[in-house]
């Protein structure tokens, strides 16, 4: 996944150097060509569309560390992923987990939230279903279309990405 984005990218001061994930040379260029110039663009469409497909997901990842504020779009995946637990006894583990590390006050990467709905959040736990950090990741996903999205949309990464992708369709078209 990061092979992709990092062919698409220069080294920059605005974003990450993505060398470290290419492959060599010879498989550099057929990867790349994955990623067309529509899906970068549809990227734009919305921030439910960006945050659906795997690249454009790894993408917004990688802007928002480089901005050092991707606790938002932890937190949001990984409720994405506590939503498919199904063992009880996994659900009360990682509820405590995620609450901890997102939610709880002075949280190494707690996310912006107010006081009423952590302590929801919290009264929660004593029951943790597959619903449990709903409220909360509602309220972290409008927060980011609000705010990191747009910005994510004007950076020098993302146009760059839209530069690019646009460049190489047009080299496999002649």
């Amino acid at each position: 996944m990061k092979t992709r984005l990092g062919c698409l990218s220069n080294k920059s001061d605005s974003y990450s150097d993505f060398s470290e994930f290419l492959p060599p040379a010879h498989e550099t260029t057929a990867r790349c060509l994955k990623l067309s110039t529509d899906e970068v663009v549809r990227w734009s469409e919305s921030f439910d569309h960006l945050l659906s497909h795997k690249y454009g997901l790894a993408a917004f990842r990688t802007f928002l560390k480089t901005e050092f504020s991707d606790e938002n779009i932890e937190f949001w995946m990984a409720c994405e992923e506590y939503k498919k637990i199904k063992s009880s006894a996994k659900l009360v583990s990682k509820a405590n987990k995620i609450f901890k590390e997102f939610i709880d006050v002075q949280a190494p990467r707690e996310v912006n939230i107010d006081y009423r709905t952590r302590e929801k959040t919290k009264q929660s736990l004593e029951d943790p279903s597959p619903t449990t950090f709903n409220e909360v990741q509602a309220k972290v996903h409008g927060l980011m279309e609000k705010d990191s999205y747009p910005r994510f949309l004007r950076s020098k990464m993302y146009q760059e990405m839209v530069n690019r992708a646009h460049a190489q369709g047009q080299r496999r078209s002649v």
